[in-house]
């Protein structure tokens, strides 16, 4: 059985646990807002608020601000920094270090808007793909709980690939032109250019990994690989 990229693969958020207690976490891929219990994640609707009151702060994504907005970025960072130590503390750096690139990446990125106040639109933008993350999280559930649902798959399946184009690829790449064309490639620009852009290579990267599984299953191979304990666990 397979997991979707970057998905955990058991109810420990998918890493071995070498032995500790295993962490209660439901993880949904380093591509951009793994989510704990994301069905449950509270910054869905505190981002669906912050956009929707105040949709003026799109026409400015440098220095466009709301208090939501900020206490969102503020909000995601702490998560960030708690899944990570949870990730060390619980010894499955190695499994996972997927996710501790992403939240490094992540918890500089955010660190840097809370100081400065700028660029908070773009972070909020980039948090759509909390959105995406819910159908992900149900497509691991399905997967997860061996109860044969293939027509339920089958419709999350499309589903997941709509959302997947319109919170996670498209913000993106319109963030990814924004960036490259409007912002200066020098300070806080450069960085956060810099960081977009690895963000990208991450996304598509999970993105081929998820048609493999879900549509192109005949060019899917090596879906099981063992790590250097011998253990098997899973990547897609």
């Amino acid at each position: 059985m397979e997991t979707l990229p970057g998905v955990a693969t058991a109810a420990a958020g998918g890493r071995k646990t070498s032995g500790r207690a295993p962490s209660t976490t439901t993880r949904v891929g380093p591509c951009g807002g793994a989510g704990r219990g994301a069905l449950a994640d509270p910054r869905p609707p505190l981002l669906s608020s912050s956009l929707w009151h105040s949709p003026e702060l799109l026409s400015d994504i440098q220095d466009g601000y709301s208090v939501s907005g900020h206490l969102l970025v503020c909000f995601s960072s702490g998560y960030f920094i708690h899944d990570s130590l949870d990730i060390i503390f619980n010894h499955q750096s190695r499994s996972s270090w997927e996710y501790l690139v992403h939240h490094a990446m992540a918890i500089s990125a955010f660190v840097s808007l809370i100081i400065t106040g700028r660029f908070l639109v773009a972070a909020m933008l980039l948090l759509l793909v909390e959105v995406s993350n819910i159908f992900l999280t149900v497509r691991m559930l399905l997967k997860m709980s061996n109860v044969p649902s293939p027509a339920l798959y089958e419709a999350n399946k499309y589903i997941n690939l709509v959302m997947y184009f319109a919170f996670r690829l498209a913000p993106q790449a319109y963030l990814t032109w924004y960036f490259l064309r409007y912002v200066e490639v020098q300070g806080q620009g450069a960085f956060l250019t810099a960081n977009l852009l690895l963000l990208d290579a991450m996304i598509l990267m999970y993105f081929s990994r998820l048609l493999r599984s879900d549509f192109f299953p005949s060019l899917h191979k090596g879906s099981v690989r063992r790590d250097v304990d011998g253990e098997k666990f899973l990547i897609d």
